[in-house]
């Protein structure tokens, strides 16, 4: 008599998630760990490894005032960022136990000629105009905050209330906590394209066939303009920043400090970041002799106590810019379901709690309690895609 075959059991078909994010970024990673802290099925669809590109190439600065030379939008979004930190820092460190070395020592930024210094004196007073704590010093009195500074500068301003972190501690906490929230991060998944729908996004095409999701979240970064809507171009590309970094037998800097031309930022390990470059060349992350030359030579300029420290390495990012320098972010004013979180350019790592927040309201909830109007992608041009179009 025959046995009887064993009865097949079939595992149960995983339920679509909630939420799919694309890029795996600081950005991604903040507003994946948002996302699910507030009980939504996420995922996050990385084509590498989390963090591991502008995110980890930045230098680690909180600054939306020494970020800001004129009044707008910028100033506001990125003080809201800045007061959403402590929180983060705190959750990121119980949750996770890595610790982003959060510094609060604010950022020195010097005039290195008589014309620089005028540039920082009109920026001091619109800045104080507009409620911002700022300092105007003299030359002795930043050299008494900063000996190490050349001895001949104009002058400076001090933004006592900017902060920095140590970014790739950060992105690395992100990710982290993204995963222990329960948000799923698929590695190494390449994403082909959206997938929509009678004008809504419904899922992306990836390297392993279709996923559908609730909503779809385009934070891939300096990437972002691969992953385009019927008819929204997003305007989204790549500007590559070279940077090194310098290792001083003693902490040489209490702050980050900037000049017109360059910045050095300090590490508690003694290690000094300095950069940077802004070069159109497109996905080309090559670090180059020219451009590594001349950031270390005005790095020396600025403070020549780093002719004695030691070359450590050097590498390139490639940041989100766009035309206008202000990130993306919000609903896609034609298709439904289809958000964004990408070109923050300069400050993805100021601008990540104030976008996951932001970004999870809007998304879950349909509304935010942040003035997303001059970030939204609708400031762009659309052109109505052909009828029928549903890729």
């Amino acid at each position: 008599m025959p046995r009887p075959r064993p009865e097949r059991r079939t595992r149960p078909a995983q339920p679509s998630p909630d939420v799919a994010v694309v890029g795996g970024g600081i950005i991604g990673c903040a507003l994946a760990a948002e996302l699910a802290r507030r009980g939504a099925r996420v995922v996050v669809l990385e084509r590498g490894q989390p963090g591991a590109e502008a995110s980890s190439a930045a230098a680690g600065m909180l600054g939306p005032r020494a970020e800001c030379d004129t009044p707008g939008p910028f100033l506001a979004l990125g003080v809201a960022s800045l007061g959403l930190y402590p929180a983060a820092i705190a959750a990121l460190r119980e949750e996770t136990g890595i610790d982003p070395e959060y510094q609060r020592d604010g950022i020195l930024y010097v005039a290195m000629t008589d014309a620089e210094a005028r540039r920082l004196a009109a920026r001091a007073r619109w800045q104080r105009r507009a409620g911002c704590p700022v300092e105007r010093l003299s030359a002795r009195e930043a050299r008494a905050l900063e000996p190490e500074v050349r001895d001949d500068i104009r002058g400076a301003i001090r933004f006592p209330a900017d902060y920095r972190v140590d970014n790739v501690r950060l992105s690395r906490a992100f990710a982290v906590l993204a995963s222990r929230r329960g948000a799923a991060l698929r590695i190494g998944l390449t994403v082909r394209g959206l997938r929509c729908e009678g004008g809504r996004a419904v899922g992306l095409e990836t390297a392993s066939g279709l996923m559908t999701a609730g909503a779809v979240v385009n934070a891939a970064g300096a990437w972002a303009a691969e992953l385009t809507s019927p008819g929204r171009p997003v305007p989204v590309r790549p500007v590559r920043g070279q940077m090194a970094t310098l290792t001083a037998a003693h902490p040489p800097f209490r702050h980050a400090i900037y000049a017109h031309d360059v910045y050095v930022v300090p590490r508690r390990d003694g290690r000094v970041l300095v950069g940077s470059t802004y070069e159109e060349a497109g996905f080309d992350k090559r670090v180059t002799g020219e451009a590594l030359a001349g950031i270390l030579a005005r790095a020396l300029r600025l403070a020549p106590v780093l002719r004695d420290a030691s070359f450590t390495t050097a590498w390139a990012g490639l940041r989100p810019g766009t035309p206008d320098a202000l990130p993306i972010l919000g609903a896609d004013p034609e298709i439904a379901g289809l958000f964004y979180a990408t070109g923050h350019y300069r400050n993805g790592i100021l601008l990540a709690p104030v976008t996951a927040r932001a970004l999870a309201e809007l998304v879950l909830a349909g509304r935010t309690s942040y003035d997303l109007t001059p970030f939204s992608v609708g400031r762009f041009p659309y052109r109505s895609p052909p009828q029928g179009d549903a890729s």
